[in-house]
């Protein structure tokens, strides 16, 4: 059962502005800054016994399904808070998100603090803050986590790490060795709005554009589209290296070929004049509140119905199709009528993105 952060007092208060090696050392001002802004922002009765690991009923796991599933991430991502989002919310979606694509149920986060010395307070708890309710959105708890502190310019103000557990159902059989000719490749909305959105943060191209990252949870999408067709065969969020890395990925674990559709890919045009100023792909392009499916043909056009009735898919779309061949690679048909190949991302298109 879980209880309001606003039923929390804390019994403790933490001490100054900014964050010193003091908050880091185990000690009083340790525990001031865990009771007062941790504790503050995640409070939930797991938490709250501040032991040294979270402890969760196996018979509750047990009624939800018959398999774990498991994942962690680190988020460096820079700047810290950016157009609709920032590193908390990140790290909670981008975690539930990873569980999710194997159809599981995400319950459980644990949340690893990395802070530079100096970071302001306020900063760190609006933060958390934000992590809490990106948390509550998507249904799971922050049951147990670490802090440490580093000296200053030993890090980037604040990395995290996040664990995610959740419970896959039984019958669930979501891999990216599962996909067949004649299945339709499907997207959840427009694709590289975070790529695009953390390029211009940085403040390096000076340009007015109005995105805000797609960062988002995803496992109610996922649940909707196991609703209307169990046998869901690959699915995964497209991250780092974007939908054609994704995709990439697919053909080769399955030994198919895949073609998409170029005028059938959303793409807003903000994204597009990013991308054409400086020479690269939207389809490289980091997203994090899209996840990329591969269904059976008979059942593409019943998901994708499904998915726009959801709020993380309205602009869900088929944007291709699954061949016997060759293996491995995936091809983009143009607006033109020409085609090329779509190879995954190749070095670091955008460092930090995440």
């Amino acid at each position: 059962m879980k209880e309001s952060v606003m039923s929390y007092t804390p019994k403790r208060t933490v001490k100054g502005d900014v964050i010193t090696m003091a908050h880091g050392s185990g000690g009083k001002a340790m525990r001031d800054l865990i009771e007062d802004v941790v504790l503050g922002a995640f409070y939930n009765p797991e938490l709250a016994q501040l032991e040294d690991q979270a402890r969760i009923d196996l018979a509750e796991l047990v009624a939800q399904g018959n398999r774990l599933a498991m994942t962690t991430d680190s988020y460096v991502v820079d700047p810290i808070e950016f157009p609709g989002g920032d590193i908390g919310t990140l790290a909670v979606n981008g975690t539930v998100n990873d569980i999710a694509m194997s159809g599981a149920k995400p319950l459980y986060l644990s949340c690893g603090l990395i802070i530079e010395e100096g970071l302001e307070i306020d900063t760190l708890r609006r933060i958390l803050l934000n992590m809490r309710k990106a948390a509550d959105q998507a249904g799971v708890q922050i049951v147990t986590g670490d802090t440490k502190v580093v000296n200053r310019g030993k890090a980037d103000k604040l990395f995290i790490n996040t664990t995610g557990v959740g419970v896959i159902p039984e019958g669930a059989d979501i891999s990216a060795s599962r996909a067949q000719p004649g299945d339709k490749v499907i997207v959840n909305g427009y694709v590289g709005d975070h790529g695009a959105v953390i390029l211009n943060a940085r403040g390096d191209l000076m340009l007015e554009v109005e995105l805000e990252t797609d960062c988002q949870p995803l496992n109610g999408l996922v649940e909707c589209m196991r609703e209307v067709c169990p046998d869901i065969h690959c699915l995964r969020d497209a991250s780092r290296g974007g939908v054609a890395t994704v995709l990439n990925e697919f053909a080769e674990s399955s030994g198919v070929a895949i073609r998409l559709q170029e005028a059938d890919i959303p793409v807003r045009n903000e994204v597009r004049g990013v991308c054409e100023i400086l020479g690269l792909d939207p389809l490289h392009f980091a997203n994090e509140g899209k996840l990329v499916a591969i269904v059976p043909a008979d059942k593409a056009g019943t998901v994708v119905e499904a998915m726009r009735q959801h709020p993380a898919g309205q602009g869900s779309a088929i944007i291709g199709e699954v061949e016997s061949g060759p293996a491995g690679r995936v091809t983009l048909q143009t607006g033109l009528g020409g085609g090329r190949i779509l190879d995954m991302l190749i070095g670091e298109q955008l460092p930090r993105i995440c």
